[in-house]
């Protein structure tokens, strides 16, 4: 950010910011200048003010004195300002309590994250899946369907579990697919799926292919259940959460955000661009070119395990969340999701 402030003007965005998170009310000079011990006139902190507005990182949202951060300021106060504490021992401890993952498939676990993120940070959890590309064969199963139609259920070594109906010859049997699948379990199991791709291309270039028919309906099947791309899957857990918020009272507003929830796509491209980050990564809305998040911010993190497997986890609440306090939720929880992750693997 090119602006430079000297301590004063840091200590008085500092302080509005933070006055502003608890109230979502316009902060006053007089409110700053009795709250805080700054030493400072009203009149003093007022001038302040009046650079800070003039600088873009403060506006009057109406006719009042006060002013509250604009997208610019709290971009400025995340990047410079914030401090973000360590949890304590006994905090992690509570924290992992607060998840029940034992015995629990991919698709629950998901769930079970967006579900607590929301309810420690009273916003809206996120869960993007591993990618489906990323993830680790474990098993493949095809369940005979009428018309020539075959159900492929794939599950990864995490229990990530995707379902996908493909055309097949009509003359295979249940016999055939049951001996179809154990066959590819035995050759593919602990590839990724890319590496899957690879392999299947490879020996369907291979002559003796030709001479084993149902090698080769295995190898044709297996391509036409992994070849295409999957749609990620997005967890979305408390978005009623959002619409308590004041910033989202309007008819409009409320409308605007239960679109972007619904459609999902706009949230998997923020989801899908903190992936290529290490750490806690901040997106503000107003700051983005994702319109439909403006007035909103998204906190992410990355977890994976040892085999590749990468998916984000996240809260998105209003500007004005409490950064200190969901940061390192955010940040321990993708920890522990990737240490479940391994144990599933072990």
């Amino acid at each position: 950010m090119a602006e430079v402030l000297n301590e004063r003007s840091q200590n008085i965005l500092d302080a509005i910011v933070k006055d502003y998170i608890i109230s979502a009310e316009p902060v006053g000079s007089r409110a700053i200048s009795r709250k805080h011990n700054f030493n400072l006139s009203p009149a003093s902190v007022r001038n302040v003010m009046a650079d800070l507005e003039e600088m873009g990182l403060l506006c009057s949202p109406h006719t009042s004195s006060g002013r509250i951060p604009t997208g610019k300021g709290f971009k400025y106060y995340i990047d410079t300002l914030l401090e973000v504490r360590d949890l304590k021992p006994e905090e992690k401890e509570q924290l992992s309590h607060s998840y029940r993952f034992q015995n629990m498939r991919m698709e629950d676990i998901m769930q079970e994250v967006g579900r607590v993120l929301s309810g420690l940070s009273q916003y809206t959890g996120l869960v993007m899946a591993p990618k489906f590309i990323s993830t680790v064969f474990r098993q493949i199963e095809f369940i005979r369907l009428s018309h020539g139609r075959v159900l492929m259920i794939y599950v990864s070594e995490t229990g990530l579990v995707q379902n996908k109906v493909i055309e097949a010859d009509s003359s295979l049997t249940t016999r055939d697919l049951e001996q179809i699948g154990n066959y590819l379990n035995e050759e593919l199991n602990g590839l990724s799926i890319q590496e899957v791709r690879n392999k299947l291309k490879r020996e369907l270039q291979e002559d003796r292919v030709h001479y084993d028919r149902l090698k080769k309906q295995a190898l044709n099947l297996s391509c036409s259940a992994l070849q295409d791309e999957v749609e990620d899957q997005l967890y979305v857990a408390g978005a009623s959460l959002m619409l308590g918020q004041p910033e989202f009272a309007t008819p409009e507003q409320m409308q605007r955000l239960i679109e972007t929830f619904e459609s999902k796509k706009q949230l998997l491209e923020l989801l899908d661009r903190s992936q290529s980050a290490q750490g806690v990564q901040i997106f503000i809305g107003s700051e983005s070119s994702h319109v439909d998040l403006e007035g909103c911010s998204l906190i992410t993190s990355t977890f994976s395990n040892q085999k590749g497997a990468i998916g984000t986890l996240g809260v998105i609440g209003p500007v004005r969340m409490n950064y200190s306090q969901v940061v390192p939720i955010v940040d321990f929880t993708a920890q522990l999701v990737s240490r479940v992750l391994d144990r599933e693997l072990e």
